[in-house]
């Protein structure tokens, strides 16, 4: 959530952020936040004259009955300026509520660095890695590799789950297992504490770390309970701390998180239908720091290092992106995404997306810092999250790594927890 006074105090610096995305529906939202800010503060004004008033007139009416003197003038009086407070609390509640709920729903600042763009089209390429190698074979998807291997079954858990899920087996599941905790350990000695987090969340949590009413449709609620399934550990992670104020000195908080995530991939009808690329359930290692807001831009840069850093030594070819403003969404203020070579569909995919949230999650949380116990909080702290590893690497490593006879090579950084070189069976 920006914060009221940016609105009230440089209202052009968030108009400009809104054209950058192209946002028409935001730039009028702003407008009408603009003007109940402006009636919200002199409502506040007016009651508070009248409450004053009351004050000043109450000792006046007990100082003429001190005196036996009539003061039913000044009590009708009184009791008109009653039921005005009454009305201005109301109507100032329902504001404070409305405005609340508006500024929720607008998006970061975005960082000066962000490419303007209207959508994906607009991103622009940082940097790459290896070279996307023709190879002298007919590459096979990854789904008719693991289907004809025997290690991905997608009729049976649609038989029992539906659409979008897989039975993960034998080597496969051995590899995905292995990927995970390869990730772990790496992140793991640059001091960063894993955690399994709950697989649940409230709904409170939940609006604490995403636009929920924009995004509640790729959740999986539970019927009868305040209650929603993940879709990435980088939610709890962050919310762990809600309506906490943490010491400056125990900053940065690094947490290295693995999840099964559940999404409903609502308006992704029609995408990557095949195979397990785009799917309501998955496995992930994700990153999330949280820090003084002057370290923030310094750890989104690490925790990028630390994604190409797991991804790199795999022999994956790959390159990182700028997210562009029409393509970032509502919470970072700046994005990279790293997409992997996929040569059977002969076109790089999204496997990280590294995300700066500045202080947008932390006032949603109420997440604060304090210089020393007992002082007063100086500020929000800052969040901060990246993939490190997903189940989509699995898709990136069969399709780079098999070889004419159906076999896939396993990248050697992950031979020694998997046990075996080879994809066979």
């Amino acid at each position: 959530m920006i914060d009221i006074r940016m609105v009230r105090e440089n209202p052009e610096v968030v108009r400009n952020d809104l054209t950058k995305r192209n946002d028409v529906e935001k730039q009028k939202l702003l407008e009408k936040i603009i003007k109940d800010d402006v009636r919200l503060r002199e409502l506040t004004q007016q009651a508070d004259e009248l409450k004053h008033k009351r004050n000043v007139v109450t000792e006046q009416i007990a100082e003429m009955k001190r005196k036996a003197q009539d003061a039913g003038r000044k009590i009708a009086e009184m009791v008109n300026v009653a039921s005005t407070i009454r009305a201005y609390d109301q109507e100032m509640e329902r504001i404070r509520i409305e405005l609340q709920g508006n500024l929720m729903r607008m998006p970061n600042i975005l960082h000066e660095s962000v490419p303007v763009g209207a959508n994906e089209e607009g991103n622009v390429v940082v940097k790459k890695f290896g070279a996307s190698k023709k190879k002298k074979f007919q590459v096979k998807d990854h789904m008719d590799l693991g289907v004809e291997l025997g290690l991905i079954d997608i009729e049976r858990a649609a038989k029992i789950s539906g659409a979008r899920f897989y039975f993960l087996k034998g080597q496969l599941a051995v590899l995905e297992m292995s990927l995970m905790r390869y990730a772990i350990d790496i992140l793991v000695k640059r001091k960063f504490q894993p955690v399994f987090p709950p697989y649940l969340m409230k709904t409170e949590a939940y609006k604490g770390v995403i636009e929920f009413e924009a995004f509640q449709d790729v959740l999986y609620k539970v019927e009868g309970e305040d209650l929603h399934m993940i879709s990435t550990s980088e939610h709890p992670l962050t919310a762990m701390h809600m309506s906490e104020t943490l010491l400056k000195g125990s900053l940065p908080l690094k947490y290295a998180g693995f999840s099964v995530n559940f999404r409903k991939e609502a308006g992704s009808h029609g995408k990557d239908t095949k195979g397990i690329f785009r799917v309501h359930q998955f496995g992930k290692v994700e990153q999330v720091v949280i820090c003084d807001p002057s370290e923030s831009w310094k750890w989104h840069e690490q925790l990028l290092k630390n994604a190409e850093d797991i991804i790199k030594p795999l022999k994956i070819p790959y390159r990182v992106v700028n997210i562009c403003t029409g393509d970032i969404g509502t919470v970072a203020a700046k994005k990279y995404d790293i997409e992997a070579w996929m040569p059977a569909q002969e076109k790089y995919r999204e496997v990280v997306s590294c995300s700066n949230c500045t202080d947008y999650q932390a006032r949603r949380l109420n997440i604060k810092f304090r210089d020393k116990e007992g002082s007063a909080p100086a500020g929000l702290v800052h969040t901060l999250n990246s993939t490190a590893v997903t189940d989509r690497v699995l898709v990136a490593i069969m399709e780079n790594f098999q070889k004419a006879d159906g076999t896939v090579v396993v990248p050697r950084p992950l031979v020694k927890y998997t046990g075996f070189r080879e994809i066979t069976q």
